[in-house]
């Protein structure tokens, strides 16, 4: 009996303000106030230790500035004939069937009030998706669920239809996701009911298993032709690809491939280790892919001496909550953020971890109508708005309390972290930084360099 209730426990009684994971009491709490428009500050200064080892902030300027409002608009595929203009915070990848058809309602309205958008997950659009006019990022995973013939291929008279509809702003290519890199998607039978089924065309009742790597292609111009091919269809809207960043030069192969062939992705979104899921594999979750910090500063730092930088946008994944954490994925190279949990916190999700259970005691992570059909759409789809407007606006505050009148003015210098007792870096002395198109000239020396020269546009091996 005790360890059946032992999480509840430790939650509600023992944890401090600084416990808690994967999201910490604060954090939960600060999204709360913020989704509910309560006031949010604190008496009495910091809690944190603020010269401890990891420890990240941020030099002020005595000269602040004010930041506009349309600096946190971002225009993806500037070449494209549909481009898109999009916020500098979105919600990540959801797919319907890891949450409840209210969920994705009361995101998708939220996306709608605020205007900002709201990426499908891999798990196809739903009817939910499309009820309140919120902008989508339609996701195609390994499984092509919404897309997909019989037999698991791509059907492409399936996206053309489906990619066509207005709501549909930007398609997203998914490799990898950072919480369970190389293993696919996994949504637990209990939740394939009849209707999830039905939409992304599965058996009811079976674990829906998206496999490790795309059937379409196995190279990097494979990958990349099959983009194009996308991109066609859907009529020219925007087209890129989200990662988990493994091995490097596999990276560097990829972008090898894109000055071969000239089909250069709209975006590319990074996803961080530290990602979430509904259900991973412990040791993937704990052990595998490279962290977001480290990743999305590797990347830019490679598309910069590749001299692909300015052809495309990043956009960042990987346990964002706050304005700071924003502030630190575009100074390291990000141009908009994406976030999952912390607009499921907004929703009102407790982190009761039951996610693979489809027992979430809030009917956000649940097929259970009998859970989710209390979730209030219009009260949550405002606490959705209202979290992502008050955390772009302490983005921009902060970025004008550095003294900067824009975001795009932001680099890895402007953020520091403590790398030892009494010593602190700024990412910029961290890690190396690449010059535009350094990695082009064969003389070219460096931990970039070396692993360029091994990379081939043919081969991700």
């Amino acid at each position: 009996m005790f360890e059946f209730i032992r999480p509840e426990i430790q939650q509600y009684f023992v944890e401090s303000d600084k416990d808690g994971t994967p999201f910490s009491r604060e954090i939960r709490s600060l999204v709360y106030q913020k989704a509910k428009g309560v006031r949010d500050t604190i008496a009495f200064g910091t809690k944190n230790d603020i010269t401890a080892i990891g420890y990240e902030f941020s030099y002020h300027s005595l000269a602040p500035k004010h930041v506009r409002e349309d600096e946190n608009k971002v225009i993806f595929g500037g070449d494209c004939t549909k481009p898109y203009s999009a916020s500098r915070l979105n919600i990540s990848g959801i797919s319907f069937g890891a949450i409840s058809p209210n969920a994705i309602r009361a995101l998708n309205k939220g996306a709608k009030i605020g205007n900002f958008a709201h990426n499908t997950g891999e798990g196809a659009i739903s009817p939910y998706h499309l009820e309140n006019g919120g902008d989508i990022i339609w996701q195609i995973g390994t499984g092509y669920f919404g897309c997909r013939y019989k037999n698991g291929r791509f059907n492409p008279e399936a996206f053309a239809e489906n990619s066509s509809d207005d709501i549909v702003k930007m398609v997203e290519l998914k490799l990898s996701q950072g919480a369970k890199p190389a293993h696919g998607g996994i949504l637990p039978g209990v939740k394939v009911t009849e209707e999830i089924a039905r939409i992304p065309m599965l058996e009811a009742g079976v674990d829906a298993i998206s496999p490790p790597m795309h059937p379409e292609f196995s190279t990097p111009i494979g990958l990349l032709e099959f983009l194009a091919k996308l991109k066609n269809l859907c009529g020219g809207k925007p087209v890129g690809i989200k990662l988990c960043i493994g091995h490097r030069g596999e990276f560097m192969a990829l972008c090898k491939a894109m000055i071969a062939t000239g089909i250069i992705p709209d975006f590319i979104t990074v996803d961080g280790a530290e990602g979430g899921t509904g259900a991973a594999p412990l040791i993937f979750a704990d052990k595998v892919g490279t962290p977001i910090n480290e990743a999305i500063i590797f990347v830019h730092n490679v598309l910069v001496g590749a001299g692909l930088r300015n052809r495309m946008r990043l956009i960042a994944s990987g346990k964002v909550a706050t304005g700071y954490d924003m502030l630190t994925k575009i100074a390291l190279g990000a141009d908009t953020c994406n976030a999952a949990r912390a607009m499921m916190f907004a929703l009102g999700c407790i982190q009761s971890l039951q996610c693979n259970t489809d027992k979430c005691p809030t009917g956000i992570a649940t097929q259970n109508k009998h859970r989710w059909k209390s979730l209030d759409v219009p009260d949550k789809s405002l606490r959705v708005s209202n979290f992502h407007r008050r955390v772009l606006s302490d983005f921009s505050e902060i970025v004008g309390g550095l003294g900067l009148s824009s975001p795009e003015e932001l680099d890895a210098s402007h953020v520091r972290k403590y790398t030892d007792i009494g010593v602190s870096k700024s990412f910029a002395e961290i890690y190396p930084m690449a010059k535009t198109g350094e990695l082009l000239d064969p003389a070219a020396q460096g931990v970039y360099a070396d692993l360029w020269k091994s990379a081939k546009a043919e081969s991700f091996n």
